[in-house]
């Protein structure tokens, strides 16, 4: 009967580190959050123009969630690439 077997993994290498990839990241990252404030702010507008009852609650939140995410980007020195 014939076996197949498998090797046996080594130890552990080190992976290479691309630092290429780090601006990538910053970018997907920076464009996402711009994406989603962007986003936050054209609902902040929907409910301005409707007679929700809980409108003045819900843009309150919004405000604070983009807030929050602008600060994001200013802490992580991100804000000069954003685009709202």
């Amino acid at each position: 009967m014939d076996k197949h077997t498998q090797p046996q993994p080594g130890p552990e290498q080190p992976r290479p580190v691309k630092l290429d990839h780090h601006d990538s990241v910053r970018s997907h990252v920076c464009q996402q959050v711009s994406t989603e404030v962007a986003r936050l702010e054209r609902r902040i507008e929907t409910l301005r123009l409707t007679k929700a009852p809980h409108a003045a609650i819900m843009i309150s939140t919004y405000e604070r969630m983009i807030d929050r995410k602008k600060g994001f980007l200013k802490n992580w020195d991100m804000q000069d690439r954003a685009v709202y």
